[in-house]
């Protein structure tokens, strides 16, 4: 198999646990995706591959990145580069990333369970629409840039819903904030609609 040569650089998140590996180009063209522990990593090799690292805790992967929770008993300086080396070999010798997803198993529902997939709720009012539109336009591409991921749930009487993965439900101080952020954001652009805002982790 002929490399492909790939630059893979490291960025550091509000979670000093989590570390989150950029790749210049896309790596998972499905849903972004967490995994909790080396069995649900099945269906992506190279997360699996990085669970064989006895400091990492959970890994998330994005299109173009993935974000590292590592075990408290190592400092980054120390192993940052070692996963950043990792990672852009494996991709680099065109190994698979994510298995795409066959019918039969986006069909069960333990596989979507397994995995903690987020759900997109497609939005059914115009309020909805214009929630997410919000959230996709100014909210995402922060949370994004600390790798992480956020998507709409649901809105009833005033609370908005909000799922958050990756590094923004990594550490409750970062949840307050985002919610706190998010809520200022949407009360002052949806005035008189908006009364709380609840994000859940998944």
């Amino acid at each position: 198999r002929k490399k492909v040569p790939i630059s893979v650089y490291a960025e550091s998140t509000p979670n000093p646990d989590e570390m989150k590996f950029v790749c210049k180009r896309v790596i998972n063209p499905n849903d972004s995706v967490e995994f909790k522990n080396i069995e649900e990593a099945q269906i992506a090799p190279l997360c699996s591959q990085l669970f064989n690292f006895p400091f990492v805790k959970e890994v998330f992967l994005a299109r173009n990145f993935i974000s590292i929770t590592k075990y408290n008993i190592l400092e980054w300086e120390d192993i940052v580069m070692e996963v950043r080396e990792f990672i852009r070999e494996y991709i680099a010798e065109g190994r698979t990333v994510i298995n795409e997803p066959t019918a039969e198993a986006s069909g069960s529902e333990e596989a979507t369970k397994e995995t903690k997939k987020i759900q997109e709720v497609v939005p059914e009012t115009e309020l909805e629409q214009k929630i997410v539109d919000i959230l996709e336009e100014y909210v995402r591409p922060a949370v994004e840039a600390d790798g992480g991921n956020i998507s709409f749930r649901k809105y009833d009487h005033g609370i908005v819903t909000v799922a958050l993965q990756g590094a923004c439900s990594g550490g409750p101080s970062a949840s307050v904030t985002l919610k706190q952020g998010i809520e200022t954001m949407l009360k002052q652009m949806l005035p008189g609609q908006i009364e709380a805002v609840i994000a859940e982790a998944i």
